[in-house]
């Protein structure tokens, strides 16, 4: 008997190339449960909690309250899901939304509104220009139109003066967004970040600190997130590939992998990016969306692991389409979450695999099996977790000799309520190379371990 990690798996590319792959839909979870050192659960589905105006752009917790833009409306959505609306804040893409003391801001397409709890206000002042990113801080409402940085007036929040503007000068590089971290102001350009302080004066309140300036940017105002009492963002330096990077002081830390920088380089417009932290049950999740997926950092597990675990998210049964469950803020103890493809909103689910009642498939490969090229036959393999939790389904194996075609899927049955089952399979299969394992299922169920019975051949 072998015991076959499954945690992460080793897939080939036409380029030649031996590539991780992770797993989809799955978390890997590090636990030593007497099975395993860890084991691989089902991603959270979604239940249905509202229906709003329109598809969500984005949301937040003001006043413990949540708001949300659906559509082109301002919304507020209760504890008990009733959504009632605002006002228009115009068409544009996903929103960013921040508050001051007294007031909401929401940068919508590229203007700026506010919400005072009674009227929503659109700041019609020419000498703002248009708004690419936004913030509060230290009183100021601060925008950029990708050159300069534009505060508001302490006095009167709708007004802007332009002998206050600002730059970020340790580039010519464009400023692509905006972020707040202890007290000081971070202006993202794309190959690098600046620093500010808030020194007050007459002019432009915020003075650069040169010396933290970091040699790596970010690609756009929705690639970037506060994560780990930190900054985590996409980007790069100057003439260098895109990757995951956590700002670490004047620095920035790299925590994409190869396959991670793989799969941000196959996508067409870098600013498209969107980067959402959710934490739970001990876990703080960093997630990156993609137009055809989302990879997700788990960053306890990396932690404990002392190597980055991540795991892909997607929907629907192909395992090749967008993440639906977006822009999720934690608010009357729930997470709450926007649907990509409608105007629903839905609550993050633990016990569910589906999302708004559509199944989910999951998949994962496992390490190549190999003895030294005199091959082996795989006798039996048995799949060791906690099955016949969600409904009734199946559990798929397909089984590949070159790490790139897989072969036609083989099937066990798992019914709904049967927690003794045993998940196994006699493929009686000879390799005289190496082969690898890919099971995939659509069931709510979590995996511990693969124990495989392996015979050996000689030379």
């Amino acid at each position: 008997m072998v015991a076959v990690p499954i945690l992460s798996g080793i897939a080939a590319t036409q380029s030649g190339d031996f590539s991780l792959s992770y797993p989809i839909n799955l978390e890997p979870v590090p636990l030593n449960s007497g099975l395993s050192e860890g084991y691989m659960r089902s991603a959270p589905g979604a239940t249905l909690f509202g229906t709003g105006p329109g598809a969500d752009r984005g949301g937040i917790n003001w006043n413990d309250q949540l708001y949300r833009v659906m559509g082109n409306q301002l919304v507020r959505v209760s504890a008990a899901g009733v959504i009632t609306t605002l006002g228009n804040v115009g068409d544009g893409g996903y929103v960013t939304m921040d508050y001051g003391f007294d007031r909401l801001a929401i940068r919508s397409g590229t203007r700026l509104y506010y919400w005072d709890g009674s009227t929503l206000i659109w700041v019609t002042d020419p000498d703002l220009g248009p708004v690419v990113d936004m913030l509060w801080m230290s009183g100021y409402y601060i925008t950029t139109d990708g050159t300069s940085i534009v505060v508001t007036q302490l006095s009167d929040a709708t007004q802007v003066d332009p002998l206050k503007y600002g730059s970020a000068e340790a580039d010519p590089d464009m400023v692509t967004g905006l972020f707040k971290l202890r007290g000081e102001l971070y202006a993202l350009g794309r190959y690098t970040i600046q620093v500010f302080s808030n020194t007050g004066g007459s002019g432009f309140p915020f003075t650069a600190n040169t010396g933290a300036t970091v040699p790596v940017g970010c690609v756009g105002p929705g690639a970037k997130c506060a994560f780990l009492q930190t900054m985590a963002f996409v980007g790069s330096g100057r003439d260098e590939a895109l990757s995951v990077y956590l700002l670490d002081g004047g620095s920035a830390s790299k925590i994409g992998t190869r396959f991670i920088d793989d799969e941000l380089a196959k996508v067409a417009d870098p600013t498209s990016i969107r980067l959402e932290q959710r934490m739970s049950r001990d876990e703080r999740r960093l997630l990156i969306h993609l137009p055809d997926k989302t990879l997700v950092y788990m960053a306890n597990a990396s932690r404990l692991t002392q190597q980055p675990v991540w795991y892909v998210a997607t929907s629907g049964l192909g395992l090749n389409s967008q993440y639906r469950l977006q822009n999720a803020v934690l608010c009357y103890g729930k997470w709450i979450c926007g649907d990509t493809t409608s105007s629903k909103l839905g609550v993050l689910d633990e016990t569910v695999v589906t999302q708004f009642g559509d199944p989910q498939a999951w998949q994962f490969d496992t390490r190549l099996l190999y003895n030294q090229g005199m091959g082996a036959i795989v006798h039996d393999l048995e799949l060791v977790g906690l099955p016949g939790r969600g409904e009734t389904g199946s559990v798929m194996l397909s089984m590949t000799l070159d790490g790139q075609t897989w072969g036609l899927p083989r099937a066990c049955r798992v019914p709904k309520n049967n927690r003794t089952q045993r998940v196994q399979f006699n493929p009686h299969k000879r390799f005289r190379n190496y082969i690898g394992l890919r099971f995939k299922g659509s069931t709510l169920a979590g995996w511990s371990g693969l124990n495989a019975t392996v015979e050996a051949l000689g030379a």
